[in-house]
C-alpha cells in the first residue's frame, strides 16, 4: 500500500464498518432535529423558545458530527470525539433538567427525557460514537 492509499484508507476509516451505521443514524437525526426545530421555530416559537432552540442546536451538532465522520482523517476523528462528548453532556444535562423541572419545557426537545421521544437514540448515539472513535484512535493516542 502506498502512502497515498494509506491516507485515503485512514480518512475513510471513520465511516466504514460500524461507522457507516453511525453516519446513517446521525444523518437521520439531522433531518429529524432540523426539520422539527425549523417548523416549531417558524410557527410557534413563542410557545417554547428554549425547547425549540435546543432542538435546533441538537440538529447543528448532529450535522457537524455527520460531516466529520464522513470527512474522515485523524483531525476529523478528534473533532468528532470532542463533539460527541459535548453532545452527551448536552443530552444528560437537558434530560436531567426536563425531569427535574418539566415546567421549563412546555414542549419537548430532541434531548428531553434523554431522547425518549426518539427511542433514546440521542443518549445511545454519542455513547456508541465515543466508543467507535476511541477504538479507532492510533495506538498511544487516548483522545
Amino acid at each position: 500500500m502506498t502512502s497515498g492509499e494509506a491516507d485515503v484508507s485512514r480518512r475513510r476509516g471513520l465511516a466504514s464498518g460500524p461507522g457507516t451505521l453511525l453516519v446513517w443514524l446521525y444523518g437521520v437525526m439531522v433531518v429529524g432535529a432540523v426539520s422539527r426545530s425549523a417548523y416549531q421555530i417558524s410557527t410557534e416559537f413563542d410557545r417554547a423558545p428554549l425547547a425549540y432552540s435546543l432542538s435546533a442546536v441538537a440538529g447543528v451538532v448532529y450535522g457537524f458530527i455527520t460531516y466529520t465522520l464522513v470527512r474522515g482523517g485523524e483531525t476529523a476523528r478528534k473533532v468528532a470525539l470532542a463533539c460527541c462528548i459535548a453532545e452527551l453532556v448536552g443530552v444528560l444535562t437537558v434530560g436531567t433538567w426536563t425531569l427535574i423541572e418539566p415546567s421549563a419545557f412546555p414542549d419537548a426537545t430532541v434531548w428531553s427525557d434523554f431522547g425518549m421521544g426518539y427511542l433514546f437514540i440521542p443518549v445511545l448515539l454519542p455513547l456508541s460514537a465515543i466508543y467507535w472513535l476511541r477504538k479507532g484512535a492510533p495506538k498511544g493516542d487516548a483522545a
